[in-house]
């Protein structure tokens, strides 16, 4: 059985409040959540239905599909030392 994993990168959208995930794996790939887990959970879903659009899989694929949700934050803080 074959296993195919495609790349999924996540960003914070400090403006929007949301996660934001895109992937150049996966053509049209762009959705938001306002946490990582719901992120997640849309992406198990959308993930299968583009890769079956853009013909990157088979509609009767049989075989493990995962991907790879990495995602980086980075935030300003305000130390006052005394």
């Amino acid at each position: 059985m074959a296993q195919i994993t495609f790349k999924v990168e996540p960003f914070w959208d400090s403006d929007a409040e949301v996660w934001v995930a895109t992937s150049d794996d996966v053509p049209g790939l762009v959705t938001e959540a306002s946490t990582i887990e719901v992120l997640t959970q849309k992406l198990r879903e959308i993930i299968s239905e583009l890769i079956i659009l853009n013909k990157i899989v088979p509609a009767d694929y049989v075989g493990s599909i995962t991907f790879e949700l990495t995602s980086h934050r980075q935030e300003l803080i305000t130390a006052i030392f005394r």
